[in-house]
């Protein structure tokens, strides 16, 4: 026995067989309390400060029979996990024990019964409800542990996001003349594309709690497939394949292939895949992506020839966290993530994805198959106006991070437009209500308040006069998002934005 004696609750009208029992059970160690009614147990059965491991339960009592006592004690939430044994003299058919299992007993012995046997399958029992107990145990703090990385994963994407958007907003000002050499246009292009991989890490970590929350909901709309790829891929060929000296090669349909899909969503799944094909691939190499139709299927394949997988890590490499090299040197890079989203994001909009490999050496394929959409007409997006075709607007960032609010004012500077700027929440409210102006980027972790009470201010005090309200947060979630819309904001933008975004949200206010 453990230094805690399980408590055991003994239930019998019979005075003389709840004697034997309570005896036989206190002679093997086990601390006892006693009911004589099936009322009565469920009250003990209840109590804090001594519930019950174990309840050996006659099934004739005078007020309510044991099935009874057994069904409602394991539809209560606090006292389900208690074992029970129904114990009986004259209720003793299969039928009798099969009632006690349905209603939720753990065990069925028959009176007269040996004292080993009673004190056996108690200690049984006690045994498993210690287990079920720690096992409880250990899973509430695993929830909260799982709740605590998501609260710090949320805060760790908002301070990272804040310095990036200071970063990549300012890069455009330092383009606003050509290089003075060749040291200065590799170090720009090196900066915004180093910029461009943090901000897609800090997305991919944060994709991938929401992932293991089955928190990701996609808005699908018709997508033309062969379009997409082939713009991913060829701005995926500047920035990543050509620098690393590699060759992309892609085979599209000339005729547009319609899948029902999220557009943006799609562009992670094929730019991950293409990151991993690169990434383990040597300068001097080639990769290929192939989009074919067969049947109401689509398939797109993503393969190289670079180091490949060996069959005992081909089996696992859609899994979290998993890598195909671990070597310390860390000279292939990334978290081990994007496979895991890569795989999810597929199978939201009803595709697959399978990995082949020949074995080590001799590269990789990666093949997504989608439904297609035959008949269907993809929307095509509509490009941002140029600088030159914008009407100059009035624009109010509200940011407590002075270099973000800096780099972001002098960017709307830099594209002709009027800038008001705040440090703080009621500040924002303040300048909002004098300068009236067309658009507002709102912060939403402000300090005195938060950027939905900034909003809400601004929309009650100015009604259908209100600017145009754009949450730029370093929270990136649908639940954050879904905060904006109903505090008033127009849109919801996770930090850092972008020259494209910026634009757009501009001429959206003040179409020209």
């Amino acid at each position: 026995m453990t230094t805690h004696a399980p408590l055991v609750l003994n239930v019998n009208d019979h005075v003389a067989n709840l004697y034997m029992v309570s005896k036989m059970l206190r002679n093997a160690g086990f601390r006892i309390a006693e009911a004589r009614t099936g009322n009565a147990a469920l009250v003990k059965a209840l109590a804090s400060d001594a519930r019950p491991e174990v309840i050996v339960l006659d099934v004739h009592l005078p007020d309510l029979s044991g099935f009874e006592v057994c069904r409602r004690l394991k539809a209560d939430p606090q006292t389900r996990d208690i074992k029970i044994i129904h114990t009986s003299a004259a209720f003793v058919t299969s039928n009798n024990k099969l009632q006690g299992v349905e209603a939720g007993a753990d065990g069925y012995l028959t009176q007269p019964f040996e004292p080993q046997e009673l004190i056996a399958t108690v200690r049984s029992l006690a045994r498993l409800h210690a287990t079920e107990s720690d096992l409880i145990t250990r899973n509430e703090a695993l929830v909260a542990a799982d709740r605590r990385k998501d609260e710090f994963l949320a805060m760790l994407a908002h301070e990272l996001r804040n310095p990036l958007a200071a970063i990549q907003t300012g890069l455009p000002l330092l383009e606003r003349h050509p290089a003075r050499d060749d040291v200065e246009a590799r170090a720009r292009e090196v900066m915004r594309r180093q910029t461009q991989l943090l901000i897609q890490l800090v997305d991919d970590l944060l994709d991938v709690s929401r992932v293991t929350r089955n928190r990701i909901e996609l808005q699908l709309a018709d997508v033309d497939l062969a379009r997409l790829v082939g713009q991913v891929c060829d701005g995926f060929r500047g920035r990543v394949i050509e620098p690393r000296g590699q060759r992309l090669a892609v085979e599209l349909p000339a005729q547009p292939v319609i899948v029902a899909g999220n557009a943006g969503r799609l562009e992670q799944v094929l730019t991950n895949l293409l990151d991993n094909a690169s990434k383990y691939s040597d300068p001097g190499t080639r990769i290929d992506v192939a989009l074919r139709t067969t049947g109401d299927r689509v398939e797109l394949s993503v393969r190289d020839h670079g180091i490949g997988i060996d069959a005992a890590t081909l089996a696992s490499v859609f899994e979290l966290f998993a890598q195909a090299e671990t070597s310390l040197d860390r000279a292939r890079g990334g978290l081990g993530i994007g496979l895991t989203l890569v795989k999810t994001l597929v199978e939201l909009h009803g595709g697959s994805i399978v990995a082949a490999s020949p074995g080590l050496g001799h590269g990789t394929t990666m093949t997504v198959q989608l439904p297609l959409r035959p008949g269907a007409v993809a929307t095509r997006a509509v490009a941002p106006p140029s600088t030159a075709e914008m009407a100059a607007c009035s624009v109010l960032v509200i940011d407590d991070n002075a270099d973000g609010r800096e780099m972001l004012r002098c960017l709307c500077e830099l594209l002709g437009h009027q800038v008001v700027e705040a440090g703080d929440g009621e500040a924002g409210i303040a300048a909002a209500l004098e300068a009236r102006p067309d658009i507002a980027f709102v912060d939403i972790g402000l300090p005195t308040i938060d950027g939905y009470a900034v909003a809400r201010r601004v929309r009650a005090a100015l009604g259908p006069d209100a600017p145009r309200l754009v949450a730029l947060s370093g929270y990136g979630s649908d639940q954050h998002r879904a905060l904006a819309l109903d505090a008033g904001f127009d849109t919801h933008i996770a930090k850092p934005i972008d020259v494209t975004q910026l634009r757009r949200e501009i001429a959206a206010a003040k179409p020209s």
